[in-house]
């Protein structure tokens, strides 16, 4: 029999995070307070959050983008794993919940190291491109309107340089993807990028059982 993924228990998945993260008591502290809201369940993981900072420092990175900010976790996980001089750029529509992410940044002393455009994210990406910003960033998250994800992909592969990683949110959907009377326009549009992104021949992958699934593609 192949080898499978636990199945956890709130008890494994307690230990899993108070054992297996460090987590800086403003993020603690974000996190908590997001867990309030209606849309709580957008928000991304102490784990997920831990993984994604040390990606960041493995990769050496002073220059990021992330696609679907939310209440600012995932940009706050990012920026504190940053250089100083390090720069997030983040793309959002929602000025509710980002008023929430701009004040959990200046709590952590990182708000000047994160750039929000509040704009449609395609948008903001083409102005990217057009301002000669192709293969310039270290690390790209996507993490936005699931329709939209193809756009997105497209776009972060030409943003970030060759060696540099892409993460998508949600691949998972869960579980939806594997259900085939799941046909509605967000779980075919995550179906159709996870089969793109596994024959894509530009990067390489591997798609983790991390939160509600998360794609690392490195570009080539």
């Amino acid at each position: 029999m192949p080898a499978r993924m636990l199945n956890f228990s709130d008890e494994l998945a307690g230990y899993l995070r108070t054992t297996g993260v460090r987590e800086p008591a403003v993020l603690a502290e974000l996190r908590e307070e997001t867990a309030g809201l209606p849309a709580a369940m957008m928000q991304i993981s102490a784990e997920q959050g831990a993984l994604m900072a040390n990606l960041v420092r493995i990769l050496g990175a002073s220059k990021t983008l992330e696609v679907g900010t939310f209440t600012g976790y995932s940009s706050l996980a990012v920026a504190l794993a940053l250089p100083e001089d390090g720069k997030v750029i983040a793309c959002d529509v929602s000025k509710e919940w980002t008023d929430i992410a701009r004040r959990f940044w200046k709590k952590a002393g990182v708000a000047a190291r994160i750039e929000l455009n509040l704009a449609p994210a395609v948008e903001t990406l083409d102005r990217l491109i057009a301002e000669g910003g192709e293969n310039s960033f270290d690390f790209a998250f996507i993490d936005a309107d699931k329709s939209n994800y193809d756009s997105y992909y497209e776009r972060a592969l030409i943003l970030v340089r060759p060696r540099g990683a892409i993460a998508v949110d949600n691949v998972l959907w869960g579980g939806s993807v594997v259900d085939g009377s799941r046909q509605d326009e967000d779980t075919r549009a995550i179906r159709a990028l996870n089969e793109k992104i596994h024959g894509d021949e530009r990067v390489d992958l591997s798609m983790l059982p991390v939160g509600d699934g998360l794609t690392l593609a490195v570009k080539r």
